[in-house]
């Protein structure tokens, strides 16, 4: 059995009396494409937010291959193989394609103040290497022809592409994907997906928050479904299809088809 990359003991979050993530206890194995799953409101992106730093948990913790990460901040996250996407992209719109992406990684010698007047040689052999890096994703993930054009006047689709581009930057073990194929055109999905499976053979592992039963029924596996903040099945993506909590509240279309 592969061994786990992520996992949560524990793990809760309340806003108020609203208990969003209640006591989580999950454990993401490396390699794998998990679903995550269950209505609006369950708790998923309050679980990505928790997982990725956005927010820091009420109890519980959290562990990336096998270190303590609760609470650290994204950047830190990031830094350390731990990727998200948002199920709204925001690029910086009036920045090309390119220019988004290059902005991603982390600790650049130009973000610092003294970077510009004492390091130029060494910026701009850095800003030359991001930026061929940067060229480089963006052909994996066929947005190579889009590099000069602003981002804010991309598809919606190709806005999660670009998310993922900006993701891969980091070199990431493990990704988080909130909705990926939401707003997305059946062509540009499927592009998608390729490039997620893609990358995965190559050894990323993945969690994805989805509400189209078809996507995660053909492409995750195991399937983690919550409800009301608490885990309430975890299992194949078969197993998904035959639990009766599932088929009534979650499944039903995807049953019947």
């Amino acid at each position: 059995m592969a061994e786990v990359i992520l996992s949560t003991k524990g793990l809760s979050r309340s806003f108020g009396y609203l208990k969003a993530v209640d006591d989580v206890t999950l454990n993401i194995r490396q390699g794998s494409i998990t679903g995550l799953i269950g209505p609006n409101g369950a708790g998923k992106s309050t679980l990505f937010n928790l997982l990725t730093g956005a927010l820091k948990p009420d109890t519980g913790t959290v562990h990336l291959n096998g270190r303590d990460i609760t609470g650290l901040a994204p950047d830190r996250l990031f830094a350390s193989g731990l990727g998200r996407t948002f199920q709204i992209p925001r690029p910086f719109a009036r920045m090309s394609v390119l220019e988004n992406v290059m902005l991603a990684p982390t600790g650049q010698v130009g973000e610092t103040v003294a970077g510009p007047f004492f390091f130029r040689n060494r910026m701009r052999a850095e800003e030359k290497r991001i930026r061929d890096k940067a060229l480089g994703v963006l052909d994996f993930v066929t947005l190579g022809a889009l590099a000069d054009h602003p981002a804010g006047q991309i598809s919606g689709g190709q806005m999660k592409l670009l998310e993922l581009a900006r993701v891969l930057m980091g070199d990431p073990s493990l990704i988080l994907l909130d909705e990926p194929a939401a707003g997305v055109n059946p062509v540009l999905t499927e592009t998608l997906i390729g490039k997620i499976e893609e990358l995965n053979r190559q050894g990323t592992t993945f969690v994805i928050i989805e509400h189209d039963m078809d996507f995660v029924m053909r492409h995750c596996d195991p399937v983690i479904a919550l409800a009301e903040g608490r885990v309430v099945f975890e299992g194949t993506s078969d197993e998904a299809l035959k639990n009766p909590v599932l088929l009534d509240a979650y499944l039903g279309a995807t049953a019947d088809a």
